[in-house]
């Protein structure tokens, strides 16, 4: 009928921002698994990070079908978001940077399937974030949870670069069309 339960029990409308929120986490999450079948077949060893990201999406999934308005103590207590995901994500973001070239132009989604597919995965995280951000702001999710959606795109950009120049791929630049 047009509805749906959140984790506290609490029926909404489908068309919620909060199933919006979810459907956008959850499309990021196989965007991630699309990306990870590619980098496993060259063999690339972050591949392992990728799965835990996607672990760490159930839990973003669970903090948002769980609204802070409706949510008993222990709700809170079972689907709270802490801030450690996000600084390890900010180490891997650090680590892979420190291995590629600086950038000097804007790069358009390129290098290789890898790479195109990690930077589809970033522009779907992009729009989980502008649809979580609502949300936190609103006061019904963890602030954590939108800190993590964006340094989690830049992971995603990172090592978009780091998988294209480690399978040799070049990455196309962006040219400004004539008039």
């Amino acid at each position: 009928k047009g509805f749906s339960s959140t984790f506290t029990g609490e029926r909404r409308p489908k068309g919620d921002r909060i199933f919006e929120a979810l459907g956008a986490t959850d499309e990021l999450s196989s965007a991630i698994g699309l990306a990870g079948e590619f980098s496993s077949e060259k063999g690339h060893t972050f591949v392992g990070q990728l799965h835990k990201v996607q672990c760490m999406l159930q839990d973003v999934g669970s903090n948002l079908a769980t609204p802070l308005s409706s949510a008993r103590e222990a709700h809170r207590k079972r689907t709270s978001f802490s801030e450690k995901p996000v600084l390890e994500l900010e180490q891997w973001i650090d680590s892979y940077s420190e291995q590629l070239p600086p950038l000097r132009a804007f790069i358009l989604p390129s290098g290789g399937r890898s790479s195109a597919a990690l930077h589809f995965s970033r522009a779907v995280c992009r729009r989980a974030e502008r649809c979580v951000v609502p949300l936190v702001q609103a006061g019904e999710a963890d602030p954590n949870v939108a800190k993590y959606l964006n340094r989690l795109s830049d992971y995603l950009f990172v090592l978009a670069r780091y998988a294209a120049m480690k399978e040799g791929k070049e990455e196309k630049i962006y040219i400004k069309p004539e008039p």
